[in-house]
């Protein structure tokens, strides 16, 4: 186990005092590399919540650059990046955060092609795409790879939230979601809007939930998704299970 320096038992003081944490928690998530695609609404609040965690090494991975309208909720942003690459303004304010780990950057849309090549290595990979199509690759990808998966969505003043645990008869996102739905019924937030701080509780309990991963801490929401509605200010939960006909897990390298 790797030791602690003098600076980080200070700096994460707070997590060293939980028993289910502890020194040996601490040194497992600075040696954890987690991907989080896109560093936008969803993608702001899981950086800054696994920065100041101490994951070792985070993969941002972001085709875009910071508009005026993201500032509303994508608080890793600062009104001064507007223009600059998303990716590269996040890991101005992340570094700020927490400068003893590591940032990497890919500014590219993940596509089935590069897949792959961008979980290779990661032990846990944060989806805050805002497409079927994107969603339906990573999840392939970290089938084929292992690699469990913390999925969320926003839209107007609700969020959804499940993980993808790949082996042992689990779901996959097909299994909740066999063919793309209508694009009427699934408006981006350009087209619906979005209520900023849905975005931020979304995005915390998807860093909750990987920082659960990475500790191997509690039960994980395999084969549930949660969904939250500000409005009425309430959590229900759907259970899904596994479709024998899936054509994506029935064949995974986890089945």
């Amino acid at each position: 186990m790797r030791e602690l320096s003098e600076t980080e038992f200070h700096r994460y003081a707070r997590h060293l005092i939980l028993d289910e944490v502890g020194e040996e928690g601490q040194a497992r998530l600075l040696a954890a590399r987690v991907l989080i695609l896109g560093a936008g609404g969803l993608g702001a609040p899981v950086s800054m919540y696994l920065a100041a965690a101490g994951v070792g090494t985070l993969v941002l991975v972001d085709d875009d650059t910071v508009d005026l309208t993201n500032l509303q909720r994508q608080i890793v942003h600062a009104t001064e990046s507007v223009g600059r690459a998303k990716v590269d303004s996040a890991v101005e304010t992340l570094s700020r955060v927490n400068p003893g780990i590591r940032l990497r950057t890919h500014k590219v849309r993940l596509s089935e092609d590069n897949a792959a090549g961008l979980l290779a290595g990661c032990d846990v990979v944060v989806d805050g795409s805002d497409n079927f199509a994107t969603r339906y690759a990573l999840n392939d990808a970290c089938l084929a790879a292992g690699i469990p998966l913390v999925a969320g969505a926003l839209s107007r003043f609700e969020g959804q939230l499940t993980t993808i645990v790949p082996g042992e008869g689990r779901p996959c996102y097909r299994c909740l979601f066999p063919e793309t739905p209508d694009p009427s019924l699934t408006p981006r937030c350009e087209e619906a809007g979005i209520l900023g701080a849905v975005a931020g509780v979304i995005g915390t309990l998807q860093a909750v939930e990987t920082l659960k991963l990475l500790l191997d801490l509690g039960e994980p929401l395999a084969g549930r998704l949660m969904l939250y509605d500000a409005l009425s200010a309430s959590m229900q939960e759907v259970r899904y299970k596994r479709r024998a006909e899936c054509p994506s897990c029935k064949d995974s390298a986890g089945s």
